[in-house]
């Protein structure tokens, strides 16, 4: 049954994202919508300048539609689906606006860093509040072990930590064609399974919902694209990988699922430090995925590369969870 399910949900995701892109591209080139690629960026992406951007819209309709449709036909519709879908909407606004102010406002940077900000802890903390509502436990598993701890008080920090952080690391992986529908369609479907083998089917389908609307939408963002999911997408996918960690009580398992976003945030990280301190850079450019592109690797090299070092995160992560 529940297999049959998945199944359905991803096929109608996939599918409205497939069919709506061919109309909504068009539209956004109409409306001028176009990327604005930074200078300091690598010469290679000025090709892509006024590229459609704001594709994420489509992804958000496609998993917003099949999860709200398959949940009210086979299972209830609760509090936690509700919770998740807060959250995407919440954080793919916010994205929106970002992108808004970048091509139609002309301002290159979007908000500001803490407008984002404040954006992202006031859906955070609607977020917690629904979890204090239903009684949510504040206790964080350790992967591949039986033993856990009770965060207590610091447990709503912990949370606003999360939903912020892996927004902001999903939306720095967004920088090629193709590298952030990859890995967030595998680390997605890594929570799908897990999901489902702990009986969460709500959480599954919203996982299973997102895999079929990002490689819908991979259809068309595969190198060369036609159309990128801009903050729009990158914001929500983040918000909504985190809380669906959260909600499943996996959220340590995240950081190992999520691995390639962490290690192109932890990039970002150790390059800024490194020039402040030093005034040297580690990379030849931040988020890692530069580095390779300016030490020659093609585009879709280095994609396909860090979708298979996702897919061994994800297997990781599912073996630990399952099988330790």
């Amino acid at each position: 049954m529940i297999e049959q399910v998945l199944l359905f949900t991803l096929v109608a995701s996939f599918l409205i994202a497939v069919l709506s892109s061919p109309f909504f591209i068009p539209f956004l080139r109409r409306l001028k919508f176009g990327q604005s690629i930074r200078d300091e960026g690598p010469k290679s992406h000025q090709k892509k300048q006024g590229t459609p951007t704001m594709g994420g819209i489509v992804i958000v309709l496609a998993l917003v539609v099949a999860t709200y449709a398959m949940t009210a036909k086979f299972f209830t519709i609760t509090t936690e689906t509700h919770l998740l879908l807060l959250v995407t909407l919440g954080y793919a606004l916010i994205g929106f606006l970002d992108d808004f102010i970048k091509v139609v406002k002309k301002r290159n940077l979007g908000l500001t860093s803490k407008q984002k900000l404040v954006g992202q802890l006031i859906i955070a903390a609607l977020f917690y509040l629904g979890l204090k509502l239903i009684g949510f436990s504040t206790a964080v598993n350790i992967p591949g072990t039986d033993f856990s701890f009770d965060l207590g008080w610091f447990y709503p920090v912990f949370v606003l930590f999360m939903l912020i952080g892996a927004s902001n690391a999903v939306n720095l992986t967004d920088g090629l064609d193709g590298l952030l529908a990859g890995t967030a369609a595998i680390a997605f479907g890594a929570f799908a399974v897990l999901a489902s083998t702990m009986l969460q089917f709500e959480a599954a389908i919203f996982c299973v919902a997102v895999v079929g609307a990002v490689l819908g939408f991979l259809v068309f963002n595969a190198h060369p694209a036609k159309v990128f999911m801009g903050d729009t997408g990158s914001l929500a996918l983040g918000g909504a990988i985190s809380a669906v960690a959260i909600l499943t009580k996996m959220e340590i398992l995240l950081v190992i699922i999520g691995g390639v976003f962490v290690i192109e945030t932890l990039s970002v990280m150790i390059q800024v430090t490194s020039f402040k301190l030093t005034g040297k850079r580690v990379f030849k450019m931040s988020p890692l995925h530069h580095h390779y592109e300016l030490s020659g690797w093609s585009e879709w090299r280095i994609v396909v590369t860090f979708w298979l070092v996702g897919l061994v995160f994800a297997a990781l992560g599912i073996y630990l969870e399952v099988w330790v």
